[in-house]
């Protein structure tokens, strides 16, 4: 650690009370944390002039801000995804990145499996029939279907995919899928009871689709005409991962035809999504507004991570690998 009194660590986004109590008990001296009070363009600027290490998460860091964070040692992102940080910028200036890699698999893996259960029960339909005084039971049995027996494919196999192929298991699926341009170890496969295959013959063979691919140029619209297309005729799109992987106007035309069963949707393009999007006039799309990994019993943890590796750099320690985007240049100073 270096001999500076404080060090300011700024959570660029905005936060309930609760959460911002719940983030603050885990830091110490020389650490002290500072929470941004909107996204007010001049006032995300202002917070990166004045901070030692800003936090965003789904916040967007532009070159713009970093170039005038000329105090900022490192940017860690709270969550794994770097998509709304310029981090070639980042790159450019010499700012390390780094991200809190498995932090958040456990929540998103759940609303994953939620998302699924909830398309396949038709929870918001019913839910809303039955507040209406209806009592839809005989229209459920017809409507409805269970995840045992069924064929999923997950669309990325890192920390996310594996952990929701583990708790699919309970649910005991005819088989679970993956493409991943990385294969998992054999004795990975093995525990989880998944197999790696192409993408188009994902597509063909599951009954769900969920993704947790990352959103990069090559990414963009992964799931379009074409490959929904592709989908089996009755089958579900879940997508926890990013708004971008999706052709919403493709998702929307081929749900209004039948050609989907349904869809359940955390993430949009953009966010949020516009009020006239036809996803929100479909029945069968269950939607959450990217709150995969916001439960509360995993701030602290999450936090902690986040402590744990601005130790480490303070120190001139190393970082886990698998946190690292972009080491950087700068050192402490």
């Amino acid at each position: 650690m270096t001999g500076k009194s404080s060090y300011s660590i700024v959570f660029m986004d905005v936060l309930a009370p609760a959460v911002q109590r719940a983030i603050a008990s885990v830091f110490e001296p020389p650490f002290v944390v500072q929470f941004a009070m909107n996204y007010d363009p001049a006032h995300q600027l202002d917070l990166c002039r004045s901070a030692d290490f800003l936090v965003p998460g789904w916040a967007q860091l532009t070159a713009e801000m970093l170039e005038a964070a000329t105090r900022v040692k490192a940017v860690h992102k709270w969550g794994i995804g770097v998509d709304r940080i310029d981090v070639a910028a980042a790159k450019r200036l010499g700012i390390p990145v780094v991200i809190t890699a498995g932090s958040n698999a456990g929540p998103v893996s759940e609303l994953a499996i939620a998302l699924m259960l909830a398309v396949y029960r038709r929870i918001y339909y019913v839910n809303r029939e039955m507040r209406a005084g209806k009592w839809p039971k005989s229209e459920m049995r017809e409507s409805c279907f269970q995840i045992h027996g069924k064929t999923v494919g997950l669309v990325g196999f890192g920390n996310i995919g594996r952990k929701v192929a583990r708790r699919l298991s309970g649910f005991e699926p005819q088989r679970i899928l993956y493409c991943d341009q990385s294969p998992a170890p054999p004795e990975i496969e093995q525990s989880l009871g998944a197999r790696r295959v192409e993408f188009h013959e994902l597509l063909a063979s599951s009954d769900i689709v969920s993704l947790h691919a990352p959103y990069t140029n090559e990414t963009r619209h992964l799931i379009g005409r074409a490959s929904i297309g592709r989908m089996k005729k009755g089958s579900v799109l879940i997508n926890t991962a990013r708004g971008e992987l999706v052709d919403e106007a493709a998702l929307a035309d081929a749900l209004a035809r039948g050609h989907l069963l349904g869809a359940g949707l955390d993430a949009f393009d953009p966010e949020p999504p516009d009020l006239d999007s036809p996803l929100l006039k479909l029945d069968q799309v269950i939607v959450t507004p990217h709150a995969g990994g916001g439960v509360f019993d995993n701030v602290v943890p999450v936090a902690a991570h986040v402590l744990r590796n601005l130790k480490c750099f303070m120190a001139g320690q190393p970082i886990a690998q698998q946190d690292v985007i972009n080491a950087g240049t700068r050192r402490p100073i």
